[in-house]
C-alpha cells in the first residue's frame, strides 16, 4: 500500500470512528479507494486531491455543487449525480469535521426511511 492509500485509509477510519456506532457501519472499498458502507451500501469514499465523494440526494448533490461546496464526480464520461466530491477545508481534524456531516447525511441517506 502507497502512503496516500495508507492515508486516505486513516481518514476513513477516522471518519467511521465519529459516526454514531451502528453495526450496520463498516470500511469497504470502492474503486480501489478505501470507503464506508451501511449495509454493504457505499455511502462515501476517499478521493483523491483530498476530496471525501458522499452519495447524497440528487438534489442535495446538486444544491452543494451549484454553491460551490463541492465538485461533480465523473467517472468515465458519466457523471454520477448522486455523487458529490467535497474538498477538505483545512488539515488533519480540521477536514476530518468539515467532512462528517456530509458522511453522517450519506450514511442516513442509505437507511430505509
Amino acid at each position: 500500500m502507497t502512503d496516500e492509500q495508507e492515508s486516505r485509509a486513516a481518514l476513513m477510519a477516522a471518519l467511521l470512528e465519529r459516526l454514531p456506532s451502528d453495526p450496520k457501519l463498516g470500511l469497504a472499498t470502492m474503486f480501489r479507494s478505501p470507503a464506508i458502507s451501511w449495509g454493504g451500501t457505499v455511502v462515501a469514499f476517499a478521493g483523491r486531491r483530498r476530496r471525501v465523494i458522499v452519495k447524497l440526494t440528487l438534489g442535495r448533490a446538486a444544491e452543494l455543487i451549484d454553491a460551490g461546496r463541492a465538485e461533480p464526480v465523473t467517472m468515465g464520461r458519466r457523471t454520477m449525480r448522486e455523487w458529490a466530491a467535497i474538498p477538505a477545508v483545512g488539515a488533519g481534524e480540521e477536514a476530518i469535521e468539515a467532512w462528517l456531516p456530509y458522511v453522517a447525511e450519506g450514511v442516513a441517506n442509505a437507511q430505509p426511511h
